[in-house]
């Protein structure tokens, strides 16, 4: 133990060892010792010794503290140990003292966070070499991967000794080689969801920790970011920073804040997990404030702006475009919208929150209609109350605001035009003389204050708000012609237009001049009226050629550049209908004066100009100071829309322009062709569409009726079926029961009794007789019945048959001609598209070719002549086919109330039939009665002495043989 307290700091003897000494027993210590007690002692020197000998135990301990760390898993004091000593030689940070980190291990429960201690700052040459020496270390542990793994299984030990180390460490490791530990983290398995685990944790220290682990982690990579999202990390996040006071809370809610930007930005799939889980109408209590605002603490000041850094995140112009106009939908919805509006008409907000709450309002309405219409309805708390755009201008045209605000301002008002004429319209409206109200201020009022007064970035910040309500807006291009302007007393009111070029001329500044121009561009471009307005001034072509001849500075080429442009936009757009300043004559003019090879490198200066690359980045107006303020987003995708073409109109002699004048004639001719031909195509597709439906119903009806032929052609065979079984039953005699009794013994009888006797025998014999002949004339009758109903269904069928068969003959035939019909119409729209390519394609082509696509409508028009009496023929196709439908239907309802009848019938014959049955029944009970009368008779006749006559009986007995015979 004398060795370990020499370390510590305890007095021996002799000579004292140096650290490179002490470090290197130590190490052997680690490697050799069989106890776990001198082990755990040498770590514990070892860390001690970590932060004044750091290069010393990086270079010797580093292989043997990880390998403490895959031996000694058992004991927690001693990885504990090690993870200390790793982070100190890895980590750059000047942390706090050794001591210090052994009471936080001694009271888990106080957060301490790294970045919120006091530190002494090192000096530069100083600080490189730590950060080197972590860089090395960190390349050193992270030769072998499974070193990362290993320290990640750690992490999954409750015990504070090791998680607390553990997660201090790897985010050391994160910050001096990020991507590398995360391609480890990430190929690991489970090694994402352990880290998310930290988020859960009681001990708020190792949860804070884990935040800014977390980070790290998710910087720049696309990959764990999705995972960690859906690890569920939203709803964690949010559940801290509401535990933690949403915008009252402290560092944690910054850090929650700060991961879950690193989670949403350029991430389009977490943006979208983030809307559909609900989570922004969680935002909304963020942006609650009171009445009294005074007083914000600087922390909350982060962590609002933070907030309002998430809200643009979702709604930024560089997302997909359906994906931030669903967000922008959520938002209004929800009243987040509502709540930033709130605090933008508040009062007492500071000056930056302020700044970046009109900001994030800008993007949240940005080509919203529903959000700018709700924005423009939204009235600042004044006396009397004006709208929030007209506040918002008001502080724009100041030049006592600060210059962050007032671009804020520019850009919200820019978002409010963006694709919004209806906002554009209202504008515009109150520059124009039969809206203008001299008792309240308007936005028109202001926009034109700002673009007279003194200072040059209000004259820039108005003349680019009032090109955004003319961007891409034909109408107001033209009504802005209408507004009139009183210069002084006495004299008369000059336009717009003609006070924009007065300032121009009159050599303002740069920035002025910029914004004139700019101004003036985009209020002419495309809109031959306002050319013509501008032409209309004697001054203003002489001006502009004189500013692009010159000779000037660098701003200065810039004013020339744009002057080209303008220049440029009026010959473009020039409809000839000044005879002085047609488009040959003011090209000729610039030939010259300037010269059509300096024109173009002017014209071409613009887009090489270092503020025109950094405003065509983002549509925002970010600039250092307010005299690089220079360029505007929209306008520069104006300049590169119109370079070209520019070019090519000044270059272009008189017989190309005669010829261009000639194709687009010749274009306009075939437009109108086509859209003939379209015309007449849309109402062939409609004849072939009703022709279908008519098809369709028909096959529909067919079907129908040829379902309900079956079934009666089901219900016949049934009926053949009973009938035949009928018939056969009918076909069989019936046996009676001619039982014969023995005769009663009856004595003394006399003659008169005997010859009764006789007479009843012979009534008997006639009405045998009579009935025999009913009976055969029933059977005749049941005969013909049934060979009349075999042949009536027979002809009934064999109709039925042959109609059907013909009509879906005529359905087919049909269908075959619709479908050419349909090919030939098909054919028809290519050749018509092709014709279409081939004009735009050849734009220069002699009128030769005119000839050949004029051959090649008339040919169209034939065909489609041709298509027109094919299509009539159909039609009346379709008339005789639904004639016969109609016939066959008839037919139907006729054979079916032949059917009701035979099945009338039918019933009556089967009534007739058991009618029959049931007298023939009578008959034979009657019958054999009879011949047990006669037989007893006959018996007490034999019994009285009298003869029978043997005839008599032999009559009766063939008489019954006779009726047994037609039985059979």
């Amino acid at each position: 133990m004398n060795f370990f307290r020499g370390v510590m700091g305890g007095q021996t003897a002799g000579p004292q060892p140096t650290g490179a000494e002490t470090i290197q027993k130590l190490c052997d210590r680690v490697a050799s010792s069989t106890l776990l007690e001198d082990r755990r002692d040498a770590v514990r020197a070892l860390k001690a010794l970590s932060k004044k000998y750091r290069l010393e135990v990086g270079t010797q301990a580093m292989d043997h503290l990880i390998h403490i760390l895959q031996t000694d898993r058992s004991d927690s004091e001693i990885l504990g140990y090690a993870l200390d000593t790793l982070y100190n030689i890895i980590c750059n940070d000047e942390e706090e003292e050794q001591d210090e980190s052994e009471d936080m291990m001694a009271s888990p429960h106080i957060p301490v966070s790294g970045r919120n201690k006091i530190v002494p700052v090192p000096d530069e040459n100083t600080q490189k070499q730590e950060e080197d020496l972590g860089v090395l270390f960190t390349e050193k542990f992270l030769r072998d991967s499974e070193s990362v793994t290993l320290l990640l299984t750690l992490l999954e030990e409750f015990d504070f000794h090791v998680r607390w180390p553990g997660v201090k460490l790897l985010t050391a490791l994160l910050k001096n080689q990020c991507s590398q530990v995360q391609g480890v983290i990430l190929v690991s398995p489970m090694g994402v969801s352990r880290l998310m685990d930290l988020l859960a944790d009681s001990r708020e220290v190792i949860r804070n920790d884990g935040l800014l682990l977390l980070q790290h982690l998710t910087k720049g990579n696309a990959a764990i970011q999705k995972i960690v999202a859906f690890e569920n990390a939203f709803e964690r996040l949010l559940d801290i920073i509401t535990e933690e006071g949403s915008s009252d809370g402290g560092i944690v809610v910054e850090d929650c804040l700060l991961l879950l930007l690193n989670l949403l930005k350029n991430n389009s799939s977490n943006q979208n997990f983030f809307k559909e889980g609900s989570y922004i109408q969680r935002m909304k209590p963020w942006f609650e404030v009171g009445d009294d605002n005074s007083g914000w603490s600087a922390q909350k000041v982060t962590n609002l702006h933070l907030m309002l850094q998430l809200v643009r995140v979702m709604v930024s112009p560089g997302n997909a475009p359906g994906a931030s106009s669903s967000c922008q939908k959520a938002m209004y919805q929800c009243g987040l919208l509502q709540q930033l509006c709130t605090i933008l008409m508040a009062t007492g907000v500071p000056a930056d929150i302020l700044t970046e709450t009109i900001n994030t309002v800008s993007e949240v309405i940005r080509g919203s209609q529903t959000n700018q219409d709700y924005f423009a309805s939204v009235n600042a708390p004044s006396n009397p109350p004006r709208p929030a755009i007209v506040v918002l201008l008001m502080s724009m045209v100041n030049e006592r605001q600060p210059f962050v605000l007032r671009c804020a301002v520019l850009y919200c008002f820019q978002c409010f035009l963006y694709k919004n004429q209806k906002g554009q319209g209202e504008i515009v409206a109150t520059l124009l003389p039969s809206t203008i109200d001299a008792n309240s201020i308007s936005a028109g009022q202001l926009l034109c204050g700002g673009l007279f007064s003194a200072d040059s970035l209000s004259n820039w910040c108005a003349a680019v708000a009032l090109a955004h309500a003319l961007q891409d807006n034909l109408t107001q291009k033209e009504q802005l012609l209408r507004v009139q302007l009183a210069t002084s007393l006495g004299k008369p009111p000059v336009s717009l237009l003609q006070q924009c070029t007065n300032i121009l001329s009159q050599g303002s500044k740069v920035q002025t001049r910029v914004g004139l121009l700019m101004l003036l561009c985009t209020w002419i471009n495309n809109c031959p009226i306002a050319v013509t307005h501008f032409l209309h001034n004697q001054e203003n072509v002489p001006f502009l050629t004189g500013q692009i001849s010159e000779n000037l500075g660098e701003d200065e080429r810039l004013v020339q550049g744009l002057c080209a442009l303008l220049l440029g936009i009026c010959i473009y757009y020039n409809d000839n209908s000044l005879e002085n300043y047609t488009k040959e004559k003011l090209k000729q003019l610039i030939e010259k004066r300037i010269g059509k090879e300096n024109f173009v490198e002017k014209l071409g200066f613009v887009t090489k100009h270092e503020l025109y690359s950094r405003a065509a980045q983002k549509p925002q107006p970010v600039f250092p100071s307010p005299e690089q303020m220079l360029f505007d987003h929209e306008f520069t995708k104006l300049v590169k829309e119109l370079e070209g073409i520019i070019t090519k109109a000044v270059h272009k002699s008189s017989e190309e322009e005669k010829k261009e004048e000639e194709v687009k004639k010749t274009l306009e001719q075939h437009d109108s062709i086509v859209t003939q031909y379209k015309d007449l195509i849309r109402d062939q597709d409609a004849q072939i569409q009703e022709l279908k439906e008519q098809v369709s119903t028909l096959s529909m009806n067919n079907e129908q009726m040829q379902t309900q032929i079956t079934q009666q052609q089901s219900q016949i065979q049934q009926h053949k079926d009973q009938y035949n079984i009928l018939k056969l039953k009918l076909g069989k005699d019936p046996q009676g029961p001619f039982t014969q009794g023995e005769g009663a013994q009856v004595n003394g009888l006399n003659t008169e009794e005997l010859g009764q006797l006789r007479e009843e025998v012979e009534e008997l014999r006639r009405q045998h007789t009579l009935l025999h002949t009913q009976l055969s004339e029933k059977d005749t009758l049941i005969n013909t019945l049934r060979s009349g109903t075999a042949e009536s269904q027979t002809a009934d069928m064999a109709a039925g048959g042959s109609v059907d068969t013909e009509r879906l003959r005529e359905l087919e035939l049909l269908r075959s001609q619709v479908q050419s019909q349909c090919a030939e119409i098909s054919q028809l729209q290519t050749e018509r598209q092709e014709l279409i390519r081939r004009a735009e394609a050849t734009p220069l082509a002699p009128s030769s070719g005119s000839s050949a696509d004029d051959a090649k409508a008339a040919e169209l028009e034939s065909r489609l002549a041709a298509q027109n009496t094919e299509t009539e023929r159909l039609k009346e196709e379709c008339r005789g086919l639904r004639e016969r439908c109609a016939g066959l239907e008839q037919q139907l309802a006729t054979a079916q109330s032949t059917v009701a009848i035979e099945q009338t019938e039918k019933a009556k014959l089967q009534q007739d039939v058991q009618e029959s049955k049931k007298e023939q029944d009578d008959l034979l009970m009657l019958l054999a009665d009879q011949d047990q009368k006669i037989l007893s008779l006959k018996q007490k006749l034999k019994d009285l002495g009298e003869t029978v006559d043997e005839d008599e009986e032999d009559d009766l007995d063939a008489r019954d043989l006779d009726e047994d015979e037609d039985d059979d």
